[in-house]
This record gives C-alpha cells, structure tokens and sequence, in this order.
C-alpha cells in the first residue's frame, strides 16, 4: 500500500487494458482515472492534477507523444509511456518528448508496479540552493569540480564530469542518446552515437567494478542509457 492516496492518470484507448489497470492500481491504494486519447486527458489533468501520468502512445484525438509535449509545457509530473515490442523508435521520441521511463506491451503488471514505484519515489538531487550532488554512493561538488563514488576520488576530464553530472541529475530515467549529446556536448552532436558511447566507455571504467557488466550505467537497448543508483 502507498503512505498516501497518489494518483495516477491512465490514458489508454483499449477498455480492456484500462479495465485491468484500474482494478490493479487501486488495489495497490492509488486513486486512479482513466482517459481515452490526450485531449480528455489534458482537461482531466487540469480538473485532477495527478502525481503521475500512464499514457499509451498510439490513440486517436492526440497520441501519447504529443500529450508528452503539451504535459512538459506546464508541468514536471512524471511520465511512464506504454508501448509495443520494436517500436524504439518511437520510444526514443516519446522519451525526448519528455517521458520519464517506458513500459513495451504486453508487460506484467510487477514490472509496472516496480516502474511507477521507481519514478514516484525519484525526487530532484538538486535545488537551487545547493552545489552538492549526492544520489546513492556518489558525491558532486559541482564549483570545486569533484567528483567522489565512495570514498574514493573520480579523475574525470571535463566533458566525463559534465556526462556523470548530467546522468546524477536524472538518475533513474531513461536518457536518449540525442538528449544526452545535447545536453553534454550541444545540438550539433546530437546525431554522434559513436562518439558517446566512447565517453560512456571511458566513464565506466572509472566508477564501475566490472564495466563489462555494468552496475550503475545501464544500457536501453537502441534508445540510449539509465543511471541506476541503487
């Protein structure tokens, strides 16, 4: 059970599916309404601002992509999409639409309980107060530039320290590799994948036990990398 009533907006056109989050959700003590295509959704969401959005991709009226970007416009709710298997693409754009995480159908539903677990519970690691990053084992000095994992120092060049900042800030999303070269390296590299695996290379080797089978940089297959914390 949930320490309080949170409450999840559900957009999805299939009755069948909704039926079935709704029972599970509530269930799980969250208060839950359900929306059939963004336009409802968009005036349920002012009518009952939720703490997280559940959105489906393809509907008719307005899709989840463009339901992300009129959300991003007046709002920082989290976002999980739902999605079918190979879709990636159209994953990559929801995600740089402003989704938080993805789901691809059919899911089981502790897969989704575990998704909205995770994105609920993720808070800022900064405020506009502070210069220290701390998520997890890491701590960030952001005007000394110092990074520690631990008790150990990071000897990081500039552009890994940007990358490892960056991925902190949002530990726990999925980042594409378009938004990470954009927000690392600027929009004239956005299209360079090549060019950050390399420096995710060089970066786990410094702050990961194994690179090869990473612990804390996680790669989503074709859409980009997850900062995994715990």
């Amino acid at each position: 059970m949930t320490e309080a009533k949170q409450r999840i907006l559900v957009v999805d056109d299939e009755p069948q599916l909704t039926r079935v989050l709704l029972r599970s959700l509530t269930s799980k003590g969250y208060e839950v309404r359900i929306a059939g295509d963004g336009e409802f959704a968009l005036q349920t969401f002012h009518d009952w601002p939720p703490s997280l959005v559940i959105t489906d991709l393809a509907m008719p009226n307005m899709g989840g992509i463009e339901l992300c970007r009129r959300l991003r416009e007046i709002s920082e709710v989290p976002i999980i999409v739902l999605s079918v298997r190979g879709e990636e693409k159209t994953k990559v754009e929801a995600l740089d639409s402003g989704a938080d995480d993805y789901v691809t159908k059919p899911f089981g539903m502790d897969e989704l309980l575990a998704r909205i677990r995770a994105t609920l519970r993720r808070k800022p690691a900064t405020d506009s107060n502070t210069h220290i990053l701390e998520v997890g084992d890491f701590r960030v000095d952001l005007d000394a530039h110092l990074a520690v994992h631990g008790n150990k120092e990071l000897r990081l060049t500039p552009k890994e320290f940007e990358l490892l900042v960056h991925l902190l800030r949002n530990a726990g999303r999925v980042l594409t590799h378009h938004a990470l070269l954009g927000a690392v390296w600027g929009g004239e590299y956005t299209e360079q994948h090549e060019y950050l695996r390399v420096f995710i290379g060089q970066l786990r080797k410094k702050i990961e036990s194994d690179p090869s089978k990473p612990r804390y940089i996680l790669t989503e297959p074709w859409i980009g990398y997850r900062f995994n914390s715990e």
